[in-house]
């Protein structure tokens, strides 16, 4: 056992439950990081578009028959019957065709496990430490990846990037938007939007690092590193704040672990919870109580269907599966029924990938999901079924008022399908970020990657 970790565990046991209340975190510290890793992220140019006549899953649980979406200088203006046209406006026919938001995908590894998969590119896990909450997966994204243009080509305008699920505190994730031929990570950033911290409870942080001289090795060890860190952080806090308060001495060194820390106690950081039975999303819970901050989400979360009271009372969103589950002991005891119960529940339901293929096909992932509900007897409508794959995933993040849905205002990030999204039929025809058309399906003038395009070779001479 690292003679860190042995300190953190002491630290816990002293502090214990006093150290309920935090401060707020090194503020300097924090705020020269993000103006050192700042979005420099600029929607394309756009002009004004009139989608008429079209079916709309608003986002908001709506479905508009026969209807109009007007967008302008990158933004939604209005949705509704009998839109009036404005001058110089391109006018798209909708007829027969559905519109939705875009899709967010709040758990991807697009980047950080790029395509080719192999060993030189996976970057995505740090398993050196069960706490490696000081890394950021935004300095693995590989921004030419060409995942973000199958991604996007599946109607996905949102990605949540995160590392991997070795460790108990994975590091921090980041919101990106997929643009295609971007040359850096900061071209890519959602701008404003927080970054998360992923953890990671059960079998993964126990199989790594489990032995007879390592630690975690079981649930309560996993459960008492959570503790012995977070009591670190609040301790961490306590101290920047004294010396703020009182202006004597020297703050304490800085640390980049325990800024992370300290960002999710003080609310700055979202906390995104690799988790998949109740009873440990439940620990979590309790955990959360203990140091005072928020979840944002459990990711995987095949149990959440035996907690949906909880997780409405916490305000924790569950992104899910449809049907992929039973693949190990942790994910033994789920049911296809996982997500519509949740929502059925008054919980907060989310569609995730956490799979390169999967990010392609979302909108039919939610549609087995809804499938499953209507069978065992729930009444979902098509409006609803999509707020799991755009508001419900934008609440998660932070970002529910910029996008993920189609109400005036809102980024205009907008997929016209061919027919019912939540069809294996349908296929995305056109994709628009910030009112930018950003993929049309069929057009070979559209840029492509060198992996999608081939690579051919000519001898000198010919």
């Amino acid at each position: 056992m690292r003679p860190q970790f042995l300190r953190f565990l002491a630290l816990a046991a002293a502090l214990g439950a006093s150290s309920c209340a935090s401060v707020a975190a090194d503020d300097t510290n924090e705020a020269t990081a993000r103006a050192a890793y700042s979005s420099t992220y600029a929607p394309r140019a756009s002009s004004p578009i009139l989608i008429r006549g079209a079916t709309v899953l608003d986002g908001l649980g709506g479905e508009l028959t026969n209807s109009d979406v007007l967008i302008r200088d990158g933004r939604i203006v209005s949705v509704g019957q009998g839109a009036a046209a404005p001058e110089g406006v391109t006018i798209v026919d909708g007829a027969g065709k559905f519109v939705t938001p875009g899709i967010i995908d709040v758990h991807s590894h697009i980047g950080v496990y790029p395509s080719p998969g192999i060993d030189a590119t996976s970057d995505g896990n740090e398993a050196t430490d069960p706490n490696t909450a000081e890394v950021w997966a935004e300095h693995s994204v590989w921004p030419q990846d060409p995942g973000f243009e199958r991604a996007v080509a599946g109607g996905i305008t949102t990605l949540h990037i995160l590392p991997g699920s070795a460790n108990l505190f994975g590091g921090r994730g980041v919101t990106l938007r997929p643009v295609l031929g971007a040359r850096t990570v900061q071209e890519m950033k959602f701008p404003d939007a927080r970054q998360s911290l992923k953890m990671a409870c059960g079998e993964n942080p126990a199989r790594v690092y489990g032995g007879r001289n390592s630690a975690p090795s079981t649930g309560m060890g996993n459960v008492a590193g959570y503790r012995a860190a977070f009591a670190r952080a609040a301790e961490y806090n306590r101290r920047v704040q004294a010396q703020r308060e009182s202006g004597e001495g020297d703050p304490p060194d800085r640390d980049l672990e325990l800024e992370t820390l300290a960002g999710v106690l003080n609310g700055e950081i979202l906390l995104q919870w690799h988790c998949y039975r109740a009873d440990e999303m439940a620990n979590a819970i309790e955990i959360s109580h203990e140091f005072g901050f928020r979840i944002a989400a459990f990711h995987h979360a095949v149990e959440s269907y035996k907690i949906p009271d909880l997780l409405a009372r916490e305000e924790i969103c569950s992104a899910m599966w449809a049907d992929w589950w039973g693949f190990k002991i942790e994910a033994y005891d789920g049911i296809r029924e996982n997500i519509p119960f949740v929502h059925a529940g008054g919980a907060c339901a989310i569609v995730h990938s956490d799979s390169e293929v999967g990010v392609q096909r979302l909108n039919q992932e939610a549609a087995k999901a809804l499938s499953d509900g209507r069978r065992a007897g729930l009444s979902i409508s098509r409006g609803e079924a999509w707020t799991w794959l755009s508001r419900n995933p934008a609440r998660a993040l932070g970002i529910e008022e910029e996008t993920g849905s189609l109400q005036a205002g809102r980024r205009a990030d907008v997929v016209i399908w061919s027919g019912d999204p939540l069809s294996t039929y349908a296929v995305a025809e056109h994709v628009y970020m910030d009112g930018a058309l950003i993929y049309r399906r069929g057009d070979a003038r559209e840029p492509h990657s060198d992996f999608e395009l081939g690579q051919t070779y000519r001898e000198r001479g010919q």
